[in-house]
């Protein structure tokens, strides 16, 4: 199933590339800030698949800006999307992975999660605050064959990239080595490893950047919203 809020086209491309390639897809539209309706939205995918396997937490926004400009609405609109979201579709899920006893989560993180980075205090906030999550809920649920994880790419060519100024894109640039950014393709194939492969990987924390490159694993431990697979 494919979460969206406002972006019905965007869902609908994304449905029929899944289609295409041989699987089966619905988009389903869900505020992920609203607890019903991220209820609402799982319930009627276990209705329509009888379980929920796979949790993607992919919704993400920014409202850049100086600290000392930034204004409370900009720091919680960042924090409900990025954050909220999550915890709320974690929630959500988990009483039916927990029945079933088996799931996986992946959250998308990002390594100004790890690093920091100057006018997105709100962001670095939001996807740091990921990461714990996911360590916290991987403790939490391992028992129960439930993995959780993240993965925590660098600057990768997606809108949100392409929209901040030439200035800006060079100033990241200049700290890359490779003086590049990302692309998709390779965050695609470890999300999918995190999805189907990763049984005994919990609370990784993956960050893919021509900048870092690391694994957090100390512990043994999807639209603009999540995307949520079941059947």
């Amino acid at each position: 199933a494919v979460n969206y809020h406002t972006a019905a086209d965007a869902a609908a491309e994304v449905v029929d590339a899944i289609s295409t390639a041989g699987g089966e897809a619905f988009s389903v539209a869900a505020d992920i800030r609203q607890e019903d309706q991220v209820d609402a939205m799982v319930s009627e995918i276990v209705e329509r698949w009888d379980s929920v396997d796979i949790l993607v937490n992919n919704a993400g926004i920014t409202r850049d800006r100086l600290l000392l400009r930034m204004t409370p609405k900009e720091w919680d609109e960042v924090i409900s999307v990025n954050l909220r979201g999550a915890f709320l579709s974690t929630r959500a899920v988990l009483r039916h992975m927990v029945r079933q006893r088996q799931g996986r989560i992946v959250s998308i993180s990002s390594v100004v999660g790890v690093s920091g980075n100057p006018g997105q205090a709100n962001y670095a906030a939001s996807k740091a605050g990921l990461i714990g999550f996911t360590k916290a809920m991987a403790r939490e649920v391992a028992s129960r064959n439930i993995t959780v994880n993240a993965v925590a790419p660098g600057y990768i060519t997606t809108a949100m990239v392409q929209q901040l100024s030439e200035e800006a894109q060079q100033a990241i640039l200049a700290r890359i080595p490779m003086a590049r950014f990302g692309t998709t393709k390779p965050n695609a194939g470890t999300r999918c490893w995190r999805r189907s492969g990763a049984r005994y990987v919990r609370a990784a924390s993956r960050c893919r950047s021509p900048l870092v490159k690391f694994s957090l694993r100390k512990g043994a431990i999807a639209g603009p919203g999540p995307t949520t697979c079941g059947g």
